[in-house]
């Protein structure tokens, strides 16, 4: 297909709760033809796919050769599997967070992308909270940022560890922010009910100053997902799941964001914004190298802490 065709074909890889919101999504879309959905667990896929009243695919390679694009939205460990079978077949690719299990393997598909000229975007909703704030516009640079993202036991994303199911929405906010490379980080990680790293805290200063310090668990007892950024001009803090934030910088921000589409619904603004990359051009919202920068930062964390 070319740029500035009208519609596409799209199938996802992955029938859970996000391959579903993916699903639906596109199925609402007048800019999509949903093929169908594909997932290793064939009775889910065909339980998702007789809601949507599209096919459930018993083979993936069929699903990817009936698309233009896919989204891959199975367990981490199995995204770098997908997106490569898509990305090696001509297919854009837009794959859930993580980009891949490790950033090794996200730079090969980033490779792959690119020499075929390919769309791959990566599922960091937290971006269109922000861009509907209008955070990315402030010119002053942050001085710091603390941010808590605490979530409730679930069975979800348990293949990694927390940094990478997590902390890894804010470290891609971090790293979108930081203007300096990063120069020290100190981490520490404990197992709650898993064999990988449930909880975890780190403290991360830049060449500039610039210091991060993020705090995750996956075994809170209430969902608390907040962020303060001081700059020079006063502070912000964000609440990510009221939706709402206190503003002392004198910034111009979006009171209103909470109403913004982006915001009040990111993972549609997410697929919308992929949409329009393959049909139209337009920039990639989340590029795969965002991707990598924040898996390699939540892998460098793992390694920090030494479980």
């Amino acid at each position: 297909m070319s740029i500035h065709d009208t519609q596409m074909t799209a199938g996802v890889i992955g029938a859970g709760v996000f391959g579903g919101h993916h699903a639906r999504k596109y199925a609402a879309s007048d800019r999509v033809q949903l093929m169908g959905v594909f997932d290793v667990d064939a009775e889910r896929a065909e339980i998702l796919a007789a809601q949507l009243e599209t096919r459930a695919y018993t083979d993936l390679d069929a699903l990817i050769a009936d698309c233009d694009a896919v989204t891959v939205a199975s367990p981490a460990v199995n995204h770098y599997a997908g997106v490569k079978a898509a990305l090696v077949a001509g297919k854009h690719v837009l794959v859930e967070k993580p980009l891949a299990d490790t950033a090794a393997r996200g730079e090969e598909l980033i490779r792959i992308a690119r020499a075929r000229n390919l769309v791959l975007q990566v599922g960091h909703q937290e971006r269109f909270v922000f861009n509907a704030m209008g955070v990315f516009d402030i010119d002053e640079a942050p001085r710091r940022i603390a941010a808590r993202r605490m979530g409730l036991r679930s069975t979800r994303n348990l293949d990694v560890s927390v940094t990478v199911d997590l902390m890894i929405h804010d470290l891609d906010l971090v790293m979108a922010l930081a203007r300096a490379p990063l120069t020290s980080l100190e981490a520490n990680a404990s197992k709650i009910f898993t064999g990988l790293p449930d909880a975890a805290d780190v403290r991360m200063v830049f060449e500039d100053g610039f210091e991060a310090v993020l705090e995750s668990s996956r075994a809170a007892d209430a969902l608390d997902r907040v962020m303060r950024l001081d700059y020079e001009s006063g502070f912000l803090e964000v609440d990510f799941v009221a939706k709402t934030f206190v503003n002392e910088t004198g910034f111009d921000l979006n009171a209103d964001f909470a109403d913004d589409p982006k915001a009040r619904d990111s993972l549609g603004a997410n697929v919308n914004a992929f949409i329009e990359s393959v049909l139209d051009g337009t920039p990639v919202a989340v590029p795969a190298e965002a991707g990598l920068a924040a898996l390699a930062l939540a892998r460098d964390i793992d390694r920090a802490a030494a479980l």
